[in-house]
């Protein structure tokens, strides 16, 4: 069955990301809401090279939000735009959309929208929604448990315009019960698309896990892994964490078949 997608956000990482759900065979791109005017009413598989209509740009200034759910329906929404975004999918709801979240950082007011909209359907919300940054996370908690008494710091490097600090950053300082004002460490320089590293240091020993993305389409491929794997889940409020499986094997529930990361 293909699951059609709708995608908020059409920037540096937006655009990325249209283009790897678009390559992707059991996935369908209906359309792409953006912030600027830019491409309106164009497609954006035309303007990423490919030679099939795919992924209608509209401008949301341009929409009906309830109508043009309703008539323009998908399965599932991927938010790669901005923490205000989710007052305007909101309605989405009502027609029984599903939700990935991929804002870095929510206003607490969004948030808390976000975590109301859990109630009625399927969000799967992660700051980082790479595979690998949750694998980092989780052998961070667990070393975390072998060597409690290690001094812990986080160091985030992005781009030279990345203003605000990591969201995926403060998550795993939050992760792993750390003051986020002490612990994280943040670094701009250049082009730097993400790297994030959990240094552990230790009497005569430093230990540091490190993860690295080298291109945004790891961001695409990974919300539609987040895509698939809440196609099958009910109301509540999930974490990549949870769609990787990484914390359910402590438990006795049964796990789905797993799926194909690109």
């Amino acid at each position: 069955m293909t699951i059609k997608v709708g995608l908020f956000g059409f920037g540096r990482t937006g655009s990325v990301v249209a283009g790897e759900i678009i390559r992707d065979s059991e996935c369908e791109l209906e359309w792409v809401i953006r912030q600027t005017p830019s491409h309106h009413n164009e497609y954006a598989s035309n303007l990423l090279g490919f030679d099939h209509l795919e992924g209608k740009i509209i401008h949301f200034k341009e929409v009906d939000f309830d109508q043009f759910f309703k008539e323009n329906p998908v399965d599932v929404i991927i938010d790669f735009s901005s923490s205000s975004a989710v007052s305007e999918y909101a309605s989405v709801v009502k027609h029984g959309c599903k939700i990935v979240s991929a804002i870095s950082n929510y206003e607490k007011n969004d948030f808390e929208q976000l975590e109301m909209l859990s109630q009625q359907t399927a969000v799967l919300y992660s700051p980082n929604i790479t595979v690998g940054i949750n694998f980092l996370m989780e052998a961070s908690k667990l070393l975390q448990k072998i060597a409690p008494h290690a001094d812990i710091e986080i160091i985030e490097e992005h781009f030279r315009g990345k203003k605000d600090v990591s969201g995926t950053a403060l998550r795993i300082a939050e992760q792993l019960g750390l003051d986020k004002n002490e612990h994280v460490n943040s670094i701009r320089v250049g082009g730097i698309v993400g790297k994030h590293e959990v240094v552990f240091g230790l009497p005569n020993q430093t230990i540091r896990i490190i993860h690295e993305s080298h291109n945004r389409a790891a961001f695409g491929q990974g919300a539609i892994y987040a895509a698939k794997w809440i196609m099958g889940k009910e109301q509540g409020l999930y974490s990549m964490e949870e769609a990787l499986s990484l914390m359910m094997t402590q438990s006795n529930s049964p796990q789905q078949e797993p799926i194909a990361i690109r």
